[in-house]
């Protein structure tokens, strides 16, 4: 009889993955809107904004889904598929038949659009409702006739700033509901009764014991010290209202006696009912290829019945390129179908991690930095794409391993320096000892724009809690152009510019101890004695194989090796795609800047951040301060000689396929207007 029942189960499941199929089920539109006031955007003509929500069924039985955790513990309907669904919003010409054809998917971060920002320079004032001239920045991606789209994809986001959110499956509802350990970190750099745990506009897992009582809640001043327990009847615990049952609550932390500015504090409870966080990853896969090959109910982006999307693009900045990463990672880039969803990804400023992002009790915002959140499973093996041998474990791997041989996108893997120092960006290309580099699989291509930080300052630089000026060096003029470079490549096979990277055999990639960096002794800077380091972490017996923690916090079994660009004599990165104004420099641009609040926090790395330290001004400066590096009208004789040096810096930057002609007179325009007070003839003080 039991032999019966499990043929008559095996056959079911022939029968689900054979007939049945997940798919973007249908689009819910909710509202059409002319973008930017109905400006005309060239040949492309207006834009129309269109949001509401996609529908999603997903099918357990396919093995397009067998690595997503808990899915099979989602409740399915009478066809045996799950449902759920996600806020959506794109941009696309009013009149479909003069889109370019390309689809350029925007994964939000934290719920956040980026993309105008990014490609446009829109404003980032109320990013999240685009829809002004303003939000439009220079039109860029609008002339170009592509289309911008959004979806929910975070399961953890609580309602609020019009955050994109998704509506994932929950395992509750059983008689035994699934329990387990979670972990978050809580920080204040200010005077702070009262925390929200996860962050503002996140919510927390639920609580086996809602009032935590036998939650623990420590603190320590850095990463490695040891945990120190503050007593249970210092702080209480309270919990928001939930908006719906496939959403989290937010989880408050009250300390009467105030939370130490600078401390690291950390929450760690039995928690209950996780989210299949993992349908984030395939609710973008499915959206689309829903797009691209014109399924759903009501699908927006149809044309004569037939779609006008014929070439699609993953974009995604920080956490958003993890995900990327991640996506690719678990072969998710093959819908149910056995189709193909993305052309080729940007991971943008991804550095070498993962993410938090399938597996049981996961938290998608976390990520882990030198001194924050340094324990979470972000920065872990495998980091090349490549095949690439776990020190620690023997393990090979790499991110295209799953799926090399059918749907690997074409990548392009850009990073800004502070990757190096904060993101453990190195391992994206070396092995995980720093000894060798690593062979980059030629549908990649790594582009690290030297001197720049996470995302570029404002000008002019100020510190926020910083021991020097931020970062203000400008990478988004590359990312235009390489954009523009990677859907030539899908569309006709033209091949993109080289990759440029610093490397271990040219001598430009070294330890980050700052003897063998290069780096200059300029008076009054520090340079950082502490860097991003991940590890290999024990979370339990059942993490590799499961994705499942039962181990917080986890266990320490070993470190691996991360490497920083090396600096030349002026203090900036040699072997990188440098901006024009780090290449014909009147300062030093790095990927590292110091903590300096008065807290206890001082002296670790300014979570991605960068410096900018100026050059002397002029001769007698430099000797007055006894600053190495030659001031700035020592190396220029005029305005003119270094707008004509960095013309011809930019020239080249053009041919070589980096750049946009039609962006080199703005470049120069806007770094003429900052540099000209340096050559003022006003006497300067000893």
């Amino acid at each position: 009889m039991l032999i019966r029942q499990l043929a008559v189960a095996m056959l079911l499941g022939v029968f689900l993955i054979g007939s049945v199929q997940a798919e973007v089920e249908r689009f819910e539109i909710k509202s059409r809107e002319p973008f930017a006031g109905g400006k005309v955007f060239g040949k492309a003509g207006p834009y129309q904004r269109i949001e509401g929500t996609v529908h999603f069924t997903l099918n357990p039985q396919a093995p397009q889904n067998r690595n997503i955790v808990d899915l099979q513990l989602a409740p399915r309907g009478e066809d045996g598929l799950v449902r759920y669904w996600a806020d959506v919003c794109l941009l696309a010409p009013q009149d479909l038949s003069k889109a370019r054809g390309t689809l350029l998917y925007d994964v939000n971060n934290r719920g956040n659009k980026l993309a105008l920002n990014f490609f446009n320079f829109g404003s980032r004032g109320n990013r999240n409702d685009p829809l002004t001239e303003d939000h439009a920045g220079d039109g860029f991606l609008m002339e170009q006739g592509i289309v911008v789209l959004w979806s929910g994809w975070i399961g953890e986001l609580l309602p609020g700033d019009k955050r994109l959110r998704l509506h994932p499956p929950t395992t509750a509802g059983s008689d035994k509901p699934l329990t387990g350990p979670v972990r978050y970190e809580l920080f204040t750099a200010g005077p702070a009764t009262a925390l929200e745990v996860n962050g503002g506009g996140h919510g927390a897992y639920d609580a086996v014991d809602s009032q935590l009582k036998k939650a623990t809640l420590t603190r320590r001043q850095r990463p490695e010290d040891p945990r120190v327990p503050v007593d249970r009847d210092k702080w209480t615990a309270s919990w928001g209202q939930k908006s719906d049952e496939a959403s989290l609550s937010k989880l408050t932390i009250t300390m009467k006696e105030g939370f130490a500015p600078g401390f690291l504090y950390e929450l760690i409870y039995q928690a209950k009912n996780p989210l299949v966080m993992g349908t984030g990853l395939t609710s973008v896969r499915d959206l689309v290829s829903a797009l691209r090959y014109g399924d759903g109910q009501d699908n927006p982006l149809l044309l004569k019945g037939k779609p006008v999307i014929r070439r699609t693009h993953g974009f995604g900045v920080s956490q958003s390129g993890r995900f990327l990463r991640e996506l690719v990672y678990w072969g998710l880039n093959e819908d149910e179908r056995g189709r193909q969803s993305f052309d080729a990804v940007i991971p943008h400023v991804s550095g070498g991690g993962l993410g938090s992002f399938n597996y049981r009790f996961c938290q998608p915002t976390a990520y882990n930095t030198q001194f924050r959140q340094h324990e979470y499973p972000s920065d872990r093996f495998p980091f090349a794409y490549g095949l690439q041998q776990d020190s620690v474990s023997g393990q090979e791997d790499g991110i295209l391993e799953r799926c090399r041989k059918s749907t690997a996108p074409y990548i392009f893997h850009t990073q800004s320096s502070s990757e190096y120092w904060h993101r453990s960006g190195s391992l994206a290309h070396t092995d995980t000892l720093g000894k060798k580099d690593t062979p980059v699989p030629d549908t990649v291509r790594i582009y690290i724009f030297g001197g720049t930080q996470h995302g570029p300052a404002n000008f002019p630089p100020g510190k926020s809690g910083t021991s020097n000026a931020q970062n203000p060096g400008e990478y988004k003029f590359f990312l235009r152009a390489l954009l523009l470079r990677l859907d030539q490549w899908v569309a006709d096979g033209t091949k993109p510019p080289k990759s440029v990277y610093p490397t271990i055999t040219s001598g430009n990639l070294v330890s980050p101890v700052v003897a063998g960096t290069g780096f200059p002794r300029i008076p009054k800077v520090a340079f950082p004695k502490v860097w991003q380091q991940p590890s290999y972490w024990h979370l339990g017996p059942r993490w590799q194989k499961q994705r499942i923690v039962d181990q917080e916090p986890p266990g320490r079994l070993a470190d691996y090796v991360v490497l920083v660009p090396r600096f030349n004599a002026d203090g900036n990165e040699m072997g990188c795609l440098n901006p024009a104004e780090v290449a014909i420099p009147v300062a030093s641009y790095t990927g590292w800047n110091l903590i300096r609040d008065g807290t206890g926090a001082d002296g670790n790395l300014s979570s991605l951040r960068g410096s900018y330290i100026p050059f002397p001004r002029s001769r007698e400066e430099r000797l007055a301060t006894k600053d190495p590096r030659r001031s700035v009208q020592e190396r220029y004789e005029s305005v003119d000689m270094y707008v004509a040096q960095m013309k011809t810096y930019c020239d080249g930057l053009v041919q070589g396929g980096y750049l946009r002609a039609a962006d080199v007179p703005r470049i120069l325009q806007t770094h003429r207007k900052r540099v000209a007070p340096l050559f003022d003839k006003t006497p300067l003080q000893p």
